[in-house]
Parts: structure tokens; sequence; C-alpha cells
């Protein structure tokens, strides 16, 4: 048992499944005894109302049938139960109890018993009234300074006070600007209510100013106020503690001075009568209810603090004197005197938990019993813990780090795309030309093991192809169940997609809840965005691949695009893409080399990459496994910077024309503001061509608007064929360095961070970055260039020159022997012995000019030497001239 633990005085439970709040628990000489002896009211949303006279015959008793002095079935939930001089004639206490749409008065009598039962109990109605408003709270006092009797002011849901003395109904005020209603309390010293409106801020208001204020009769204003009669209602005084209040009570302990506790939902404040500020204490839990009274030091206030953690502090001002331990979370704490013994606090729970405990320690008289005594055998233990070792590290051999299998065997996800076109093209609104553009069906298969929940399938294709569905949603899935969803893709722009490459992700709930997410991808034919194309002996571009194994022939590689018309011509192949640009597929009849040719750089890539992998498909299917490919000619940078020096001028361009339309639109607003000054004015004035000068405006802001959706189109454009390109410079490198998987996925990484491009964050400064991060750390030659501080924010730069002389640098220090990697050693310096050493990053003007002139003589233009040399081998490290 705890030490700090609350001491159990009497305790019982309430009901059964019956809810209570804050306002449901109440301490006071009920009866009128005048012992000086409490009660314990408890009333529930259930309609019960509960009176209690604990006298527990030891402490911790539980509660006694005797301890229940009164219960009553009131049917109407009861909110709220207080005690005081709510009857007129006399000083006597009575009971108030709060329904939702009823105020009554009880009596709560005792009479003497015949019997050995004792004294029988019975409450008695004085009177009731019915409410026109959902009612939420309630405080009484003695408003205006009446003596010897209490009025109650009830706040409803919608904000209106209502005001009763006694037996009649005084007056209702709405407050202004209520959405909400908050906690209220009521300060005798000041005549003034006090509460927390929505707006998150302490409002007070003069019982004065609330009677003599307009009738608050209809919420909306009337044609009296209108005129005039009446007073307008207004706040005393308002601060702004920025959370909303769960509770607030009025503390005065002399007549000099009172102070106002705000219970909030991580602070606690005590103010002055003005709203000033006395002090306040940020919470370390979140608080559920909370009790000022009175100290034993004078000049200060202790409250108690209960919490969501079933704990109760004691502070006193802000110092926290004593924490102690609660059986149960309370809503409702209350201090009195009970049976002699002065100060039981008495809390309770939101389920029912009524207990009267008071502050002490107790310490713990249990001891553990001694364990048996026996030997150990360390040589068996030695051996077991041999075991579990292996055993553990089988597991994190097979698995890895995290449990892969489970979360794979609960959902299964495949994809199978149709081998032939839809019979009827699902595409519409293309934007090809005047060829059919076909489409083709792909279905996602769905098998689960266990129950899954908000499952949520995501298709994506890289633009501009689409799918005529992309999300699919299923509430439920019952175990061993196989859902099938089918949509059809096809070409809508008149551009090539960087990837032929799909992606279905799905997102679902296991049983306990945990979200869980698998993917699947899978890949369009070509024949989806390309044709049989007419072979064309001239190009702009040129590619030439190496291989390792005789040539094969491109009708077995590619039977679904052979031309009818040049069957003898196995060596030659042309493609032509549904937005009209060619390129032709040539295979060398004596040497081991296979070229790709077209009018645009980044065209070559699809075939390219189609090649590579319709060529290790065939060789694997042949059983051979030593296939490779390679590449010996230099790198096509030149043709790559020219799309990027396009790209990056489009982003520019789009600045500037967003610019000059926000402009223009400023512009127009101020001709319209003139316009309707002139308009409104009753002696208007020429128009001095004004409304020309707005049509003019007008029509320069539309022009602007087009324009600027003509460029943000054309980007789009741009970034999917740099992307392309991208693709494109990434699988040379990789085939002229024989990097590997890692590596290649590192580099993808840098070229290509972004799915979509934007003015805020483009591709050329994360590129930039990124790239400079690699030359900074496994691409560094020595430890000045890894000092070398990267910017931490990035923004558009004032050219592509940086850009294009660090992916130089790149591929120099690529074909030096650098190697990518992202181990921990990665930012170690290179030790090893390269010919000729690496360059290190430029870190002056004069430097990077240095560098740019070897990387021009190491990267030439590769159209010029494919022309001068086609079959011959080029070193990639060796200067070409032409």
């Amino acid at each position: 048992m705890s030490l700090f633990k609350a001491r159990d005085w009497w305790s019982t439970v309430l009901g059964e499944k019956e809810e209570f709040d804050q306002g449901c628990l109440c301490l006071a000489d009920v009866d009128n005894t005048g012992n000086g002896q409490d009660k314990v009211i408890v009333g529930s949303f259930m309609g019960y109302l509960r009176i209690f006279n604990p006298h527990p015959v030891k402490t911790g008793d539980g509660a006694q049938a005797e301890d229940l002095l009164l219960e009553v079935h009131l049917r109407d939930p009861i909110l709220q139960v207080e005690v005081g001089k709510f009857v007129s004639g006399t000083e006597m206490l009575h009971l108030a109890v709060l329904h939702s749409r009823k105020l009554c008065v009880y009596s709560v009598s005792g009479s003497l018993g015949n019997v050995e039962h004792g004294t029988q109990y019975q409450i008695k109605l004085m009177y009731e009234h019915n409410l026109q408003r959902t009612a939420c709270n309630m405080t009484y006092g003695s408003f205006g300074g009446v003596k010897g009797r209490d009025l109650i002011c009830i706040q409803s849901m919608d904000g209106m006070l209502m005001v009763f003395e006694q037996e009649s109904y005084a007056f209702g005020r709405f407050l202004p600007g209520s959405l909400l209603p908050g906690p209220l309390a009521y300060s005798s010293r000041t005549d003034s209510f006090i509460t927390v409106s929505s707006c998150r801020q302490v409002e007070s208001y003069k019982y004065q100013v609330l009677a003599f204020a307009t009738d608050a009769d209809k919420r909306q204003e009337t044609e009296q106020q209108k005129l005039g009669s009446g007073k307008r209602l207004v706040v005393d005084w308002t601060l702004n503690i920025g959370e909303q209040a769960l509770d607030i009570c009025i503390v005065s302990f002399n007549q000099s001075a009172s102070s106002v506790f705000v219970l909030g939902e991580r602070n606690f404040f005590c103010l002055k009568d003005n709203g000033q500020i006395r002090f306040m204490k940020k919470l370390d839990c979140s608080p559920s209810c909370f009790l000022p009274y009175c100290s034993v030091s004078e000049g200060t206030i202790n409250t108690l603090i209960g919490n969501h953690n079933n704990m109760l502090h004691v502070y006193q001002d802000v110092t926290l004197k004593w924490a102690t331990q609660l059986p149960h979370i309370p809503v409702a704490v209350r201090v009195g005197c009970l049976h002699d013994l002065k100060g039981v606090i008495v809390t309770l729970s939101d389920d029912g938990h009524l207990q009267c405990s008071y502050l002490g320690t107790d310490p713990s008289l249990f001891q553990a019993p001694k364990v048996e005594s026996r030997e150990l055998n360390y040589d068996e233990l030695d051996v077991e813990l041999k075991e579990l070792q292996k055993i553990i590290k089988d597991v994190n051999k097979s698995q890895g780090v995290w449990p892969m299998t489970e979360r794979e065997d609960d959902l299964k996800v495949s994809a199978v795309v149709s081998p032939n076109f839809d019979s009827v093209s699902q595409s519409t609104d293309v934007e090809v030309g005047a060829d059919l553009v076909p489409s083709v069906t792909v279905k996602v298969t769905l098998q689960n093991r266990v129950t899954l929940q908000k499952i949520r399938l995501s298709v994506y294709v890289q633009p501009p192809l689409v799918l005529t569905c992309d999300q699919f949603t299923f509430e439920f899935m019952a175990p061993e169940m196989t859902r099938t969803v089918g949509f059809s893709v096809y070409l809508k722009g008149s551009y090539l997609p960087s990837e032929l490459e799909g992606n279905a992700v799905v997102s679902y709930s296991r049983p306990t809840g945990i979200p869980r997410v698998s993917q699947c991808k899978f890949r369009l034919p070509l024949k989806l965005i390309c044709l049989p194309g007419q072979p064309s002996k001239t190009a702009s571009h040129k590619l030439t691949i190496d291989t390792n194994k005789s040539p094969v022939s491109l009708l077995s590689l590619f039977p679904g695009f052979a031309n009818q018309s040049e069957d003898d011509q196995v060596n030659v192949m042309g493609f032509r893409f549904l937005g009209g640009s060619r390129v032709t597929l040539l295979a060398s009849k004596t040497s081991q080399r296979y070229r790709i040719q077209s009018e645009q750089f980044e065209d070559l890539w699809l075939i390219t990459n189609e090649l590579i992998i319709r060529l290790q498909e065939y060789f694997e299917k042949q059983g051979i496994k030593d296939f490779a490919c390679s590449f010996s000619g230099s790198m096509p940078l030149q043709e790559y910077f020219e799309l990027i020096d396009h790209h990056f001028e489009l982003r520019i361009n789009g600045e500037k024309l967003e610019e000059l339309l926000s402009e223009r639109a400023v512009q127009f607003r101020a001709i319209q503001r003139r316009l309707l000054t002139r308009f409104k004015d009753k002696t208007p004035a020429p128009l001095q061509h004004l409304d020309t000068l707005l049509d003019g405006t007008y029509k320069q802001v539309i022009s602007l608007a087009d324009a600027v959706e003509e460029n943000q189109d054309n980007l789009f454009q741009s970034f999917t064929r740099l992307k392309s390109a991208t693709h494109l410079v990434i699988l040379l490198i990789g085939l002229w360095q024989k990097l590997s998987a890692d590596q290649i996925a590192i580099l993808e990484a840098a070229f290509l961070p972004l799915q979509q491009d934007t003015q805020e964050l483009g591709w050329e400064e994360t590129v930039d970055a990124a790239i400079s991060h690699l030359l900074k750390t496994c691409l560094s030659k020595s430890s000045k260039e890894q000092a070398l501080n990267l910017s931490s924010q990035l923004s558009i730069p004032k050219d592509t020159s940086r850009l294009k002389k660090h992916i130089t640098l790149l591929c120099d220090r690529l074909a030096k022997g650098g190697r990518l990697c992202l181990s921990t050693d990665a930012a170690a310096p290179q030790t090893m012995v390269m010919p000729g050493g690496c360059a290190t990053i430029p870190e002056s003007d004069l430097e990077e000019r240095s560098v740019e002139q070897d990387s021009t003589e190491l990267f030439t233009n590769h159209k010029h030497l494919i022309v001068e040399t086609p079959i011959a081998e080029v070193s990639p490290l060796q200067g070409v001239s032409e």
C-alpha cells in the first residue's frame, strides 16, 4: 500500500450504471438539525436523489443500511443540487434540484419512528418552476444584497440567465455573444455573476446591470430596442485565459477581499474582484475538479484539485503541499463535517463511487516472505542461455528487426494486367490527335487472412496516363475473403509518361486498431502508348548499349511491333508513340550492340528501358544468368542540360506571370473602389474613363490568367519530360560504372526527389541540395569539403549553372572511382588511389571554371561522337575530339 493513498473513512457505490457530474454532489445540514453535522446529497442523471449520513463503526467500513437517509426517484435527470434559503417567510435550509426543464425546491425533514428503525426522512415539494429553455447549470446567493433569503440564477444551454426570486420568476437576460454555456458563479461581495464564455475569457456581469437591461423574451433585436428603450447589457470586466474552463468558485474568508478561482484545462487561476490575476498555476496533469477552501496560514488559500490520474493534489496558493492517490477519477469534490469529524474530503466519480476520506500516511505492514533458497546449476543456465541466444539470432536473420511475416499474411495484394486491349476503349477527353487511343484493364485482388476494417485502395500511374477509377473503399472484410476490383488505364495527353509502372497501395486497420499499409506494383504494356512505325535512318540523338551475348532478333523481343512490309529487316524496328514522336531500334549483325535513336532525347528512355528488361527476361528463360549490359559512350549531359534549362525557364516565366497578374488584380480592385465611391455619391462626378480603364484591366486579368494556366500546363509537361531524361541518365550512369542496385537507388533519390513540381519547392534547388550533400559526404576527397555547410533553406536559384556544374562533377567523381553509399563511414574521406585523383568541390569561381573546362573535355557532345564513330569503342575517361 502506498504511503500517500487517501485514508478511506467511508465509501459506497451508488446504483447500477448511473452517471454523475460535478454538480451532482452537495454537503449541507439539509434537514436543519442545527448540530453542525453535514449530510451528503447526491443526484444522478438517472433521476435518483440520495441523502447519506455516514457514521462508520470503524475507519474504512462500507455503507450500512442506516447510512442512507433517503432515496427518491424523481424520473427526470438531475443536473445539479444545492442547499440554501430558497423558501420565503423562513430562513431554514431547503434543497434545490435542477432538471433539464424544471427547477424543484424541496424541504427535507425527519420524524422519530416508533420502532427500532429510528428516524424516518421524507421530502416535500415546496414549489417548482417549469423552464422554457433547457437548463445547463445554476448558482444562488443574496442577489442585490437581500437579507435572509437566497435567489437562484439558472443558465440555459443557449446562454440565457434566468433569475428566480424564490417562488416567482424575476427576469431573463441573454449574455452577449454567447455560443456555448460555461461554468457560472455568484460573487456576493461585488454582487455580480462570473462565467467563462466560449471566447475563452472570464466575464463579470453586475446584477444591477442585468436587472435593468432590456428584457430577453426574444433573442432577436426588438423594435423597442431599436427605439432605445431599456439599457444595453454591458460586461463589467473580462479576462482572456486562452482555454476552456471546467469550474468557477468564489472564495471570501473576510469582508475586505474575495478571490475568483477558475479551473482551466491546463491551468488554474486566482483572480481579484476586478479581474486582475492574483496568481496562476500550470498543472502537470489534466484536471477533473477542484475546490478552494480556507487555509491555516493568513493570506493564503488552499485548493484541492483532482485529476485524471486518480490523484488529489493540495495546493497552498501555487505551492503543492500534499498529493494523495484515490481509487477513482473524481468529478466532484467537497469538504465538510461528518460525524464530528471536521475536514472530511468527499469525492464522487462519474460512475458513482462515493468516498469519504482524510489525508494521512499509511505505512505498509506487509513483509515479503522469504524465498526458498535452492542451489543454482550454472552449467545448465549457460546451456539454456546459449540456446536462447541462438533462437534470437536466427529470428533476427530471418525476419530482420520488424516481424514482416505477420503483416504480409494479413493482406495479400496482387495486380494482373490484361494481355489484350479493351474491346471498347474507355478513353474520354483525350488530347492525343487522330490516333485511336486504346485502354487496358487492370485487376487488383485483395486476399485477407484476418478481419480487416477501413480498407482503402489507391492506384497511381504516371501522368498523362489516367485511370477510370483510382480510389476504392471497403468498410469491412471478413476473414479468408477475396475482393477483386477492375479499372482501365489509357493515355490522355499528347506527351509520354516518365514510367509505365503503376502502384496500388492499400491502407487498412487490423482488429486491434493498428493501421497498416500494403502495396503492389504492376507494369503496363508498351503497346498502350506506342504503335509500330517506320524506321528512320537519321536522328539527332543516338545511344549504343553493349551486351556480353550475341544479339537477339528484335522480332522475338518485340513480337507485337513487327512491320509487315519489311519482314526481311529483322535487325531494325520502328516505334511511333501516340503523341507523334518516333524511335528507331537497331541491332548489330556482327557485334553485341543495340542502338536507339530519336529526334527527342527524352523519347529514348522508354524504349531503352524496355529493351534492357526484355533482354534480361529473354536470357533468363534461356537459363543464362551471366547476361549483362554496359554503356561505353560519353554521357549525354549537354542534351540533359537543355531540358533542365527549358524547365527552369518555364518556372521563371511562371513567377513573372503570377507577379504581373497580382499587380493587375490590385489595380482592378482599386478601380472598382473608385467607381463604387462615384456611384454612391449623391451628386456623382464624371467617370473620367474609369469604366474604360476597368474594362481594359479586366481583359488583361483574364488574358494573364489564361497565360498562367498555359504556362502551368507547359511546366507540367516539361517536368514529365525532364523526369524521363533523368531516368535515362541514371540508367546510363549505372551501366557505365556498373553500379549496384543500392547505389542506383541513391542516385534516384537524389535526382528524383519530387513527384510534383511547384513554384515553392522546385526540382532544381532540391536536386542541387541532394547532389551537394553527396559531393560533401561519400564522394568527398578531403575533410575540408566535409566542413562546408549547405544552405538550410531551399529557394529558387538565379540560374542553373551551379546545378549543371555539380552534376558534371558528380559524373567526374564516379568516373575516377568514387562510390555512393549512405553508411556511417560514408563521410570518411576516400583514401583509395585513383588515376589522376579526384577534383575537390569548387569553392571559388576560378576553381569552378577550371573544373568546367576539364569536364567539357571529359563529356563531349554525344551526338557528334556517335555520328563520327558509330561502332568504335570509346572509353568514357578518354577525351574525344571531332
